[in-house]
């Protein structure tokens, strides 16, 4: 694949490079670094750390406001007058090392597939940053010195991203010129495809509590919280609309005791996606709403159940923007540069992102091609396959990413220059 606007010499250093990026990649993906694993969160950190140092990247690291977590990782240069471009990653992965083992899941080479844990989301992505950022090296070492990289990566990502959001907003300015991260790419052989925006998750817990009574012999004295649990989930999944990008999903429910007894208290656990804001804003308050109403009353009048609705965990939307276009922009022409087929799809999965967009400029889905992430089991019989990345998806990526951050910089470039030809001729 060749670049119209790149020699061939640069695509031909960048897949050179194929070899150690990819042993990079089954060092990483030999590590279990499940988000609770906080020895292997650190051993992944460290091997990162050891893999950036030759391009003068020295490593920060801040614990997760989670004890139960590892610590949060920014690799730095030594800063410099210009420009501050982010990279992203994340450290953990979804598999207990008893998962993994368990399904003899581990580093494998089928055909184009790489097999194993976080090849796709995100160990290949952080393989892909350093490939990326050894062949801007490459292709303009001095405006690669004049420019503030920062590479950094969440340790408990799979589980929570606010706190690593308060991390970046430590370690990044305000004017940084872009966030871009290095979740998988979702598309097929020949694409490009892009996330620009992410839909925002509220999880909620329900109580109900009702009143107890024998089934038998005092069956209207009794308030059956089951059947008042069962009214509210009735009604919030009602607010389910594909059309609007609006899904409810009820995951866990558990009420009662034994069959004879009205039962007096059921829960459940579920969660609440949108991609536009002003949606996820009308059904959050759809479903608080339901806090103290009693659809559930005893036969006799004498008591009726209780509803009681909590946020306990909330990430925001992140919507289509402007600052996200803009980079879209850089990335479509590169894409198109490369033959390759640009996408900007809408992704119902959290990133990073979430946490990042109101403060800078941010992209998505920037790491290798693949699939199947968060699955460990391979069974063809079944129409299981685990998580891989495309091996033949690295150099293009790179390459793409490598075109796309250039002209990013030369618009930034261009842009300074005319502020100041501005400002000296206001002096004048």
């Amino acid at each position: 694949m060749h670049f119209k606007r790149m020699p061939d010499d640069l695509a031909d250093f960048c897949q050179s490079l194929l070899p150690e990026t990819l042993e990079f990649l089954r060092q990483m993906v030999g590590l279990n670094s499940f988000t609770e694993n906080r020895a292997g969160i650190a051993a992944n950190a460290d091997l990162i750390s050891r893999q950036f140092a030759p391009l003068d990247f020295q490593p920060t690291s801040e614990p997760a406001a989670n004890p139960a977590f590892g610590s949060h990782l920014a690799l730095r240069r030594p800063p410099v007058d210009g420009p501050t471009v982010a990279l992203l990653s994340h450290l953990d992965t979804v598999y207990p090392a008893e998962e993994e083992e368990r399904n003899h899941f581990h580093w494998e080479v089928i055909g184009d597939r790489i097999y194993g844990p976080g090849t796709n989301d995100i160990k290949g992505g952080t393989a892909l940053i350093w490939l990326t950022l050894r062949t801007l090296q490459k292709l303009s070492p001095e405006k690669f010195a004049r420019t503030n990289w920062v590479v950094m990566l969440n340790a408990c990502e799979e589980v929570v991203s606010e706190d690593f959001g308060e991390f970046c907003r430590k370690i990044l300015p305000a004017d940084t010129v872009a966030c871009l991260i290095f979740e998988g790419d979702g598309g097929q052989p020949g694409e490009m495809s892009l996330v620009s925006s992410r839909k925002g998750r509220a999880a909620f817990r329900v109580t109900v509590e009702g009143k107890a009574a024998h089934a038998g012999t005092q069956h209207p004295t009794g308030a059956n919280a089951i059947v008042q649990l069962a009214d509210f989930i009735r009604d919030i999944s009602a607010l389910t609309d594909h059309e609007r990008g609006l899904t409810v999903n009820v995951g866990h429910i558990s009420g009662g005791t034994v069959p004879n007894r009205v039962p007096h208290e059921s829960a459940a656990i579920f969660e609440m996606r949108a991609f536009d804001p002003a949606v996820y804003a009308k059904a959050r308050a759809q479903i608080l709403a339901w806090n103290d109403r009693r659809t559930v009353v005893a036969s006799d009048g004498s008591s009726s159940c209780r509803v009681r609705v909590y946020v306990i965990h909330e990430t925001v939307p992140w919507p289509r923007n402007s600052a996200t276009d803009r980079l879209l922009g850089h990335w479509k022409t590169a894409t198109e540069a490369a033959g390759l087929t640009f996408l900007a799809e809408d992704r119902g999965g959290l990133s990073d992102g979430n946490v990042l967009w109101t403060d800078f400029p941010t992209l998505d889905g920037l790491g290798p091609q693949g699939e199947n992430s968060h699955c460990s089991e391979r069974d063809s019989s079944q129409g299981k396959d685990a998580e891989w990345a495309s091996y033949a998806s690295f150099a293009p990526k790179a390459l793409v990413n490598v075109q796309a951050i250039q002209t990013l910089l030369q618009s930034f470039h261009r842009s300074q220059s005319e502020l100041l030809s501005e400002q000296q001729g206001a002096s004048d």
